[in-house]
């Protein structure tokens, strides 16, 4: 079964500096039918405005991956860990008994758009830990890319949760497919662009929850970016 989540559905909130879109119930938006797809709690579009950010705040106990695609944005936290994130590059944190960290628009003159994505974790209560990588995506257009795993595997960022994180970059007309094994359950993200996912249509902002199917075929109607998600 595949269950679009359109775009333009989505939790929304402007406050200026930033302009967020939420996937899922997040803040100040509710709706008890969009809680979080198995271990999958948040995805949230943040654009933030040049030299504008989010102040240091607290987060324990929760799986989160920062992906930037466009922009660059800027990283410090309680761990001593700092760092400007550009496209390519992902974060990981796994907030265990409790972290502090702030994000900011690196830049005074260009606007930063990036993905940020909670999980629930497999464990609760853990020392936290940061890691990032680069991944050439761009270069490796035309296929899925593994950049967070929960063994790491294939220099993979490693996560606290039972969860293969892909993306991919698209050139219009390219095509693959993915088979989930059993009792395995999706999602898919699509970032920018449009594409076909078996018979259905997903433009930018959209996503699409997957349970008991095997195989999806992913058909680029334009240039595109998409994350999938492959869930316990």
């Amino acid at each position: 079964m595949i269950s679009i989540r359109k775009a333009e559905a989505r939790g929304h909130a402007n406050y200026g500096w930033l302009d967020t879109h939420h996937t899922f119930s997040f803040a100040n938006y509710f709706d008890r039918e969009y809680m979080g797809f198995r271990s999958l709690r948040v995805i949230n579009e943040d654009r933030v405005s040049p030299s504008n950010g989010f102040g240091t705040h607290g987060h324990r106990d929760m799986e989160i991956i920062t992906y930037v695609l466009e922009g660059a944005l800027e990283h410090q936290d309680s761990t001593g860990n700092g760092a400007v994130l550009y496209p390519g590059e992902v974060q990981h944190m796994s907030t265990g008994t409790g972290i502090m960290h702030s994000e900011y628009n690196y830049s005074k003159s260009e606007e930063v758009h990036f993905l940020q994505i909670w999980l629930l974790p497999n464990y609760r209560g853990l020392k936290p830990t940061y890691s990032q990588g680069y991944f050439d995506i761009e270069k490796n257009s035309g296929k899925l890319n593994l950049i967070v795993a929960k063994d790491g595997r294939n220099g993979a960022l490693k996560i606290n949760q039972d969860v293969d994180l892909f993306a991919g970059v698209l050139k219009q007309g390219d095509r693959f497919s993915y088979s989930f094994d059993a009792e395995r359950y999706g999602w898919v993200q699509v970032a920018r662009g449009e594409i076909d996912l078996n018979d259905l249509s997903l433009k930018a902002g959209d996503g699409a929850a997957l349970s008991e199917i095997n195989d999806v075929y992913i058909t680029a109607k334009s240039d595109a970016e998409i994350l999938l998600f492959d869930l316990a």
